[in-house]
């Protein structure tokens, strides 16, 4: 995929549902998936009575990826020099999310970009940075 320099401008931006109604299946998926099996993610009595949260959540790395995605199909896998996160807020099951990947600015072979995922409520979960190499 080209991606040059002169096609993207500052302040262009993505924006995407990234997901609908989260599905606890879909969470389980990814504990599968990703390996990890921490019962606040996949056991409902452990998430309420042991750790005191309303029920089981969404990774962050799920979050995140659903994030990323949104980013890669804009600018290329190969093309992504960096990519980080902060989790903002828990995601549960049900929840929508929407992502918005903003350029931030592009100085020569190098594009910055904000990335930003909100509920359907419009609580932040995700905020971070990219960077992503042009074409000059």
């Amino acid at each position: 995929m080209a991606l040059r320099a002169d096609g993207i401008k500052v302040g262009e931006s993505r924006e995407e549902v990234v997901v609908e109604d989260l599905k606890r299946t879909r969470i389980v998926q990814y504990a599968g998936a990703s390996g990890d099996f921490n019962p606040l993610h996949t056991d409902q009595e452990f998430a309420v009575k042991v750790a005191g949260f309303p029920g089981v959540f969404a990774h962050g790395m799920l979050t995140m990826g659903l994030t990323g995605r949104v980013l890669t199909d804009w600018v290329g896998r190969d093309r992504l020099l960096r990519y980080g996160v902060r989790f903002k807020a828990p995601v549960w099951p049900g929840d929508t999310l929407t992502t918005t990947v903003t350029v931030e600015s592009v100085d020569g072979p190098v594009a910055e970009f904000s990335v930003r995922t909100v509920n359907q409520s419009g609580v932040e979960v995700v905020s971070g940075t990219a960077a992503a190499r042009l074409d000059l």
